[in-house]
C-alpha cells in the first residue's frame, strides 16, 4: 500500500530559523537606534552640554562622549519634557549603570542604609602618640 506523504516547503515547526531571528534581531536594532536618535537629540536641546554628575562641559567636536541616561533604567519612558532624561559623560553613565547594577545584586537593599559592622581595624588609633614622638 502506498501512503500520500505530505512534504512541508518550510522549516518544521519547533526548528530554528536563524533567518527569521537576524530579521528580528535587525529591525528591534533599528527601532533602538531610532528611538535613541529621537530623545538623544531632544535631551541635547533641553538640557545643557554638561555632565549632570561630574560637571564636564562638551563641545561639538567631543559630543559624542556624553550620553543621555534614563534616570529610572527604563529606555522606553521618554516624556518630551525630558524629565526622565539626564546628560552624562561616557564613564558617570558607566558608572550610574554598574551601581543600578550592584543594587539590584543587592535584592534591592539600599547599602548606603544597611547597619555597618564594626570596624576591627583603625589604622589612626595611635595617630595622636606618633604625632607627638615626632615632635619630641
Amino acid at each position: 500500500m502506498l501512503r500520500n506523504i505530505r512534504r512541508q516547503s518550510g522549516p518544521k515547526v519547533g526548528t530554528n530559523r536563524p533567518e527569521k531571528l537576524d530579521q528580528i534581531i535587525s529591525a528591534a536594532r533599528s527601532d533602538a537606534q531610532t528611538r535613541q536618535a529621537g530623545y538623544r537629540a531632544q535631551s541635547l536641546k533641553i538640557h545643557p552640554w554638561v555632565c549632570a554628575r561630574c560637571g564636564r562641559a562638551f563641545e561639538p567636536d567631543n559630543l559624542t562622549e556624553l550620553t543621555v541616561h534614563h534616570k529610572d533604567h527604563n529606555h522606553d519612558n521618554n516624556p518630551p519634557d525630558g524629565r526622565n532624561w539626564e546628560n552624562l559623560c561616557v564613564y558617570c553613565h558607566d558608572n550610574e549603570h554598574a551601581r543600578h547594577t550592584d543594587h539590584l545584586a543587592a535584592n534591592g537593599m539600599d547599602v548606603a542604609a544597611a547597619p555597618e559592622e564594626a570596624a576591627t581595624h583603625n589604622p589612626f588609633a595611635n595617630l595622636k602618640e606618633l604625632l607627638q614622638k615626632g615632635r619630641g
